[in-house]
């Protein structure tokens, strides 16, 4: 008997030594927001007092432009996934990027509400306090629900709509990425809340990239600081709860010319939803990009813009 429980003590000791390693190793807790400002947001970066927020913004092109173009990103994304757009764009074009509520500096809201209502009412006051009656206005997967739940109640103000592998139906995903399953895992967010294991970020770049050659360590490291910035992390987990449905019907009535951008290899939001918003909105045009994943846009600005810049002339 005593033997026994020699070894079940042994069997205990070496589970509690794994799992003290396993923490040791992916101790990663959240950064304060101040000193990811200094790393991420160098100029043109501005932050600007909204809704209790300090919302993270760039404004980039001639202000003379009657119609800026808005640039909306993704769930865990940040503006900085637009960067290849924006290098091009402002050329000739206002652009206006931001972080959403709950992600990149911008960061967790007071309500801890990111539900598409609360999303659309930012982006409209954002533009207000921009002072910008009207715009063209592109978003990629929550971004681009985001963008056509704005063109639905707001369609006065919007002149072009762009959708980039963008969310708005019932979603059956081919993978999900892993960082993505383990924030949707409640019995795992107590530990979770500190922990980013090595490779996770790079490996859930890498599942939604249709050649994930393209990703950079300096890519993985920005995506890495704006999950680890002071409440994001708990943000994201209540953006996963509260996510929108049964709202397919008003993709319907959207009236405004639409481009939509997709990527072949994307399995996150697969291509059969691109047709299906494409067959939704009338005159409607799709545009597949068969070697891209979930965000072409990032994954390759060049050929992607150069749909875009059609589209806009």
């Amino acid at each position: 008997m005593k033997k026994i429980l020699r070894i079940l003590g042994v069997i205990v000791l070496g589970f509690l030594l794994l799992v003290a390693g396993f923490i040791t190793w992916s101790w990663a807790p959240d950064i304060p927001v101040e000193p990811l400002k200094a790393r991420w947001a160098q100029a043109p970066s501005q932050f600007l007092a909204l809704d209790g927020l300090q919302v993270h913004v760039r404004d980039e092109g001639p202000r003379e432009d009657p119609l800026p173009i808005v640039l909306v990103h993704g769930t865990s994304s940040s503006l900085y996934t637009w960067d290849g757009w924006a290098t091009e764009l402002k050329k000739t074009r206002r652009v206006i990027r931001f972080d959403l509520p709950g992600f990149g500096l911008t960061g967790p809201n007071a309500a801890n509400d990111y539900s598409i209502a609360v999303y659309v009412r930012f982006v409209t006051a954002l533009m207000d306090k921009l002072g910008v009656p009207r715009f063209v206005i592109a978003g990629n997967s929550l971004g681009g629900e985001v963008a056509w739940a704005v063109a639905y109640a707001q369609p006065q103000r919007v002149s072009q709509l762009i959708l980039v592998d963008a969310a708005g139906y019932r979603i059956e995903s081919l993978s999900i990425p892993l960082g993505f399953r383990l924030a949707g895992l409640p019995s795992l967010q107590p530990l979770m809340r500190n922990l980013l294991p090595p490779g996770l970020m790079d490996k859930s770049i890498r599942n939604v990239y249709g050649e994930p050659d393209r990703v950079t360590p300096e890519l993985v490291a920005h995506y890495t600081d704006m999950v680890r910035r002071e409440g994001n992390r708990a943000a994201l987990r209540q953006r996963l709860i509260q996510r929108d449905t049964g709202r397919e019907a008003d993709i319907k009535t959207l009236k405004v010319p639409t481009l939509i951008l997709w990527g072949g290899q994307d399995r996150l939001i697969p291509p059969v939803y691109g047709q299906r918003f494409a067959a939704d909105i009338g005159g409607s045009k799709l545009v597949m990009f068969d070697r891209l994943g979930h965000v072409p846009h990032e994954e390759d600005p060049a050929a992607t813009l150069a749909a875009v810049r059609e589209f806009l002339r």
